[in-house]
Formats: C-alpha cells, structure tokens, sequence
C-alpha cells in the first residue's frame, strides 16, 4: 500500500483514509462474515498434506488489492500479449514449426517433452486457437516492474473465486464500492460464453456448449459447477457424452444433443482413453477422432501443456519476437535450464539462493525456495536433481511486492502475486483484475491455494 519512500501509493489512498477510520474490530468482523458466506457457498479447495483428505474454506482477505488504471494497462497488454504469441507456437510446433527450424528454441526441448502430444500434430484448431483460456501469474518486484512467473494454458482454475471474492467484498463493504470506481468481473461468465461460441465449429451458428468436469471428487469442482451455471449451460462428466458417426452426442432425456464446444477440466491424459490413457474412466472415447475431423472444439486444445512447461517458459520472449515482432511489455525471470551441464553446475553449487522448480510441476509443487530450506531438504532436492537434470529449472529468488492482510486481527505484510485471466476467441482479451493469491505465513513466497495460501479481491481503479 506505501510507496518505497512511505507515501501511499496513488491506487490505494482513498482506501487508506477509510481504513484510518475503520475500527480494527469491524475489519475481524466482517472477516467472520465472509468465512461464513464462503462456507454457506461451499468454496473450499483441497490442501496439499493435509492426512484427512478433508475439503477446507479458502481463507479469503478482507483487505483488497488494488491497481490504478496506469498499473492495470501494462499487465493486460503484456498477458494478452504472452497468450497471443503462445497460441502462434502451438499451431506452429504442431505444424510447420518454423520456431524450431530456425533455432529460436531447441528441437529437443519440444518434441523430446512429454507435455508435447503427437497426437495433435496436424490438427486444425477453428481460428488457430488453443488456448482460450490463460491464467498467468504475474508478480511486482518494484514500482513499475512486473514479471511473470508462469503461463498457466492447460485447465487453469480459480476464476470462481476472483468472482465470489468480489461478491463477497460487495455484500460486506457496499460503502467502498461507492467511494470507488471499480472495474467490474462478473461478466467474466459472459465473455466466457462468447469466447466459446466464437470457437464453434466451421458453420455452426448456434452451438451447444457443455463444461466437462471429472467429478465432484476434484478439488475444483465448484468452479466447474459455478462456471457452468453462470454460463447456462450443462455441467457433464464423461459418461454424460459419447462418440457416435463422428459427432459428440450429450445423453438428456429428450434423448441424444448434439455437442458442439466442450470446455474441458480434464488433463490430455484421461480425455479420450482411445488416445492416451486407455485406463481412464473420465474422458469420452473417441473424442479426439471427433475433434480431429473438425467436428467438435476442445477448450483449452488438445497439446497446450507443453506451453506450461517451465523450460518452455524461458522462450517465450523468443516467441513474442519470432511470431509478432514485438518487445515483451512484460519480463520473465532469468531462467537457469539444468539440462544444460554449465547452469546445472550453477544451481547445485548455489540451492540456497535459488528456486528450483520442476518442469512440469504445478499448484506449488515439486518446489524448493533455497532461502527458505533446511539442508535436509537441499540435499534431496540435490539428489533428485542429479538422476534427472532435465526435470528441474531455477530461478533467483524474487522480492515479491506485499500488501496488507488481515492476520488474527492485525493489519501485517504478506507476500501476493496475480492471475489475470485472459481470452482468446475473436479476439484476446484480459478480464480486469483477476485472482490476487497471498501468501499467509510470514515470510512465505508460496501462494498457492492448494499450499495454504489465501486470496483476495483485486480491484482495478477505472480511470
């Protein structure tokens, strides 16, 4: 909320003179009230560790983030700007690959990648798009420097919570709201819906359209529902869809619909068992025949995993270069490759300065934040690095940009990052805000919502 020299950030100073007047115990309060709406909604997520297995609240922050419109510009333009480029490279990578022809990234970081699906080589996407929808992690690191820390193009989640959150903030703060002008998110739904016809089939005017969730045993779950009935469509498992005359049919009682887009939560392993994972019992056999044919979209494509890799990752300054001619508005962290011999040597004579990631990791996992570690857990790392280098990338460890939270009562300095979301149908666009993710233990730079980690309402100040 200060500046670095202790003045209030111009964002948050009409926020800052009603915080002075608000009584510390009103802020608890409304903090009980929000838990109590959260649990009455069932917004829970599952935390990584915890023995019961048991559904738990997302702990949620009363104290908004908040950007001004100067601050908002730059992450939009540059998130759009990364979602373009990643789509231009997985049509390319799944066609011609001019990007690896010219060296611009290593052939064999692509197609030596398990994220990379041969499957999808030659598939037609309508309007070349594969990701429709991106969460990409953005953090501060200084007054006007915002890197990004990864591109999130499989299923990303928690857009349902960037929604509740503002609902939630709306129904116990209506006063701020009429202090300030806020950009709004709850028709995120809606651009979702349009981006999703856009995406329709060749000459399909009227699509139906399904959410393919894996079940309600999945942690996301109320997303999935969330999304679903906000967008007035039908919420299906795989066993709800099969595959007949090269066409997608929905099981109603009115007997078999035709489907037409079908936004999947579900990983490329378990969505068609004729394709890959011949054990799965989520996905729909002979759904990628059906998409191959140009008889049914698949949202976010078949194959987009391999733009989440975060060896892939450190190209994709090269990718905005080679497919749109631009500079990134955006930085990316300096990456160190360990399947190159010098950087791996690098890293393992400094894992308590760095954080080493796998590759394919997600939600947090996988991770070691060197500065943070015991030597136990450096020595494992040390160990798993060396059976298999190519697995891991490191990065220095960023001074992420904090913001006040509320901790048993007290206004205290945590650690954020933000997911925009972003969507490419027609057109590619940034939802104003997104999901501010805080860190709640003291000094922690993990986020994530599976490790702990809360959220917030992040607001955009319209200008």
């Amino acid at each position: 909320m200060n500046g670095d020299g202790g003045e209030v950030r111009r964002a948050y100073q009409a926020y800052c003179e009603w915080l002075r007047s608000v009584p510390p115990e009103r802020l608890s309060e409304k903090h009980q009230q929000a838990d109590i709406l959260f649990r009455r909604l069932g917004i829970t997520f599952a935390v990584h560790g915890d023995d019961d297995g048991v559904e738990r609240l997302i702990p949620f922050d009363v104290v908004p983030r908040i950007l001004d419109p100067d601050e908002w510009r730059t992450v939009s333009h540059g998130v759009s700007q990364r979602v373009r480029a990643i789509n231009a490279f997985l049509d390319d990578i799944y066609h011609e690959q001019e990007i690896l022809k010219a060296g611009r990234i290593p052939s064999t970081l692509v197609l030596n990648n398990p994220a990379f699906r041969p499957e999808a080589l030659g598939l037609d996407v309508p309007r070349r798009v594969y990701v429709h929808v991106a969460g990409v992690d953005v953090v501060r690191v200084g007054p006007d420097e915002f890197y990004v820390l990864e591109d999130n193009c499989r299923v990303p989640s928690g857009v349902s919570y960037m929604m509740e959150n503002r609902e939630t903030m709306m129904r116990l703060f209506p006063d701020l709201f009429s202090q300030h002008r806020v950009a709004p998110v709850n028709h995120y739904p809606e651009v979702l819906l349009r981006t999703l016809r856009a995406v329709a089939p060749p000459g399909v005017s009227d699509p139906t359209i399904v959410v393919l969730t894996p079940g309600h045993f999945n942690s996301a779950y109320f997303e999935h529902a969330f999304l679903a009935r906000e967008m007035g469509v039908e919420l299906v498992e795989g066993q709800d869809l099969f595959v007949d005359d090269n066409t997608v049919f929905m099981r109603t009682t009115e007997g078999p619909q035709r489907v037409h887009v079908i936004y999947r939560r579900i990983d490329d392993d378990f969505i068609d068992p004729l394709a890959f994972n011949a054990y799965s019992t989520l996905g729909v056999p002979g759904l990628l025949s059906v998409a191959r044919n140009g008889r049914v979209t698949l949202a976010n494509a078949v194959g987009t995993g391999i733009a989440d890799d975060k060896a892939v990752y450190a190209y994709v300054p090269d990718m905005i270069a080679f497919y749109l001619g631009e500079k990134p508005i955006l930085n990316n962290v300096p990456t160190y490759a360990l399947r190159n011999p010098d950087d791996c040597a690098y890293v393992l004579d400094h894992l308590e300065e760095l954080v080493v990631k796998e590759v394919a990791g997600a939600g947090g996992y996988g991770m070691l934040v060197g500065p943070f570690s015991t030597a136990e857990q450096r020595s494992a790392f040390r160990t798993k690095i060396l059976a298999s280098p190519e697995s891991f990338i490191a990065q220095p460890t960023l001074k992420l940009s904090t913001c006040p939270t509320l901790i048993n009562g007290e206004l205290v300095s945590r650690h954020v990052d933000l997911r925009p979301y972003v969507l490419t149908g027609e057109t590619t666009t940034a939802v104003p805000g997104g999901l501010t993710r805080v860190a709640l233990r003291d000094g922690s730079l993990v986020v994530n919502s599976s490790q702990g980690g809360g959220t917030k309402d992040t607001w955009v100040l319209e200008g």
